[in-house]
């Protein structure tokens, strides 16, 4: 019943907006293929960094009609199908099979804080009646938090439930649910949703991640999961350092998920503003971050071939993410590690 193992990195990928604030289609396909082309290894629509609550039901949809049919095949696709009941989560699951979706990920209910057994209901009875394979989506920031029990009952009860995106970051907790559902399940994909976490979390058994980053910086977070999957641990390990201050300054530095949408127009996209209002002082904010990635950079040693401005995005006050990107690879070459 289930396609092969969701494996890799897997780009939650921002929906490009034109001036109105419409989903900008061109613009959005020529980011898709740019990612794929970058060497991600799935993608991730509908989901946090894709502000999917920002978007209408027939948004949603849309934007998995343009992805699956400009991805057409060459990348699998996990759909985020979060609604706000079960019945529109279904209806949602069966939109998404029939435009070709490889799996979906759905969150725990939300707004209102259930417990486990709530919680195990809710998705026991999406995935009785989804005709497509089912990720389990644990976010508890932002909704009802899904614990190792309800995740080993769910993988044993539900063949549909094929594997969880976690983004906890705790590490302990996805020990512990690799330990109690892998002997089982061997084919239950485990993903990390935390950027931060990536290299110890496929240390202790996880097989990939849902990253914000790779959406940014795709060649990193690739090479990341190479060094990884071959036990070069401590280069695994540089380079996730290196890609912490990045992380954190996008996250942190801005309303999310602004940061990352700025510094995809260093990437030479017109992603537009997000459906959030900025306002002037959150737009001071992003002016600010921009300044500080920029020194964060320069004193990481990204920068080694960039230029000191970058014409033609003039308001991110020269940082030129593909220089950065250049460098890194760079140095990866120069270690005999750039395939």
């Amino acid at each position: 019943m289930s396609q092969a193992k969701l494996s890799g990195i897997f780009t939650p990928n921002i929906v490009c907006l034109d001036n109105s604030g419409n989903i900008h289609e061109g613009e959005t396909r020529r980011y898709v293929d740019w990612l794929i082309d970058k060497g991600v290894h799935g993608l991730y629509p509908n989901g946090s960094t894709g502000e999917f609550t920002r978007f209408t039901a027939e948004e949603r949809v849309r934007i998995i009609e343009i992805i699956a049919d400009q991805v057409n095949g060459r990348v699998p696709i996990l759909a985020g199908a979060a609604e706000a009941n079960t019945r529109e989560t279904i209806r949602a699951c069966e939109r998404y099979y029939d435009l070709g979706a490889t799996a979906v990920a759905i969150v725990s209910p939300f707004y209102y804080q259930i417990g486990p057994e709530a919680v195990y209901t809710y998705f026991k009875e999406i995935a009785d009646n989804s005709p497509i394979d089912v990720t389990l989506y644990n976010i508890p920031l932002f909704a009802s938090p899904i614990d190792v029990d309800t995740v080993s009952r769910l993988a044993d009860d539900c063949e549909r439930i094929i594997g969880i995106k976690d983004s906890s970051g705790d590490i302990p907790q996805m020990m512990r649910m690799i330990a109690q559902v892998r002997p089982n399940r061997p084919d239950f994909s485990f993903m990390t949703g935390w950027d931060p976490v990536l290299v110890p979390m496929m240390w202790v058994g996880a097989d990939g991640g849902t990253n914000a980053s790779s959406g940014v910086v795709p060649e990193i977070t690739g090479k990341i999961f190479q060094l990884a999957s071959t036990g070069q641990w401590e280069l695994a390990r540089d380079l996730q350092y290196r890609l912490l201050r990045l992380f954190d300054a996008m996250i942190f530095r801005s309303e999310f998920p602004e940061g990352f949408r700025e510094a995809i127009k260093l990437r030479g996209f017109n992603t537009g503003t997000g459906r959030q209002p900025q306002g002037p002082e959150l737009t001071a904010k992003l002016q600010v971050l921009s300044q500080d990635l920029e020194k964060m950079l320069r004193d990481e040693g990204f920068m080694q071939e960039a230029q000191t401005s970058f014409q033609s995005h003039p308001t991110t006050a020269g940082i030129d993410i593909e220089a950065i990107v250049r460098g890194v690879m760079a140095e990866l070459a120069r270690r005999g590690l750039a395939q």
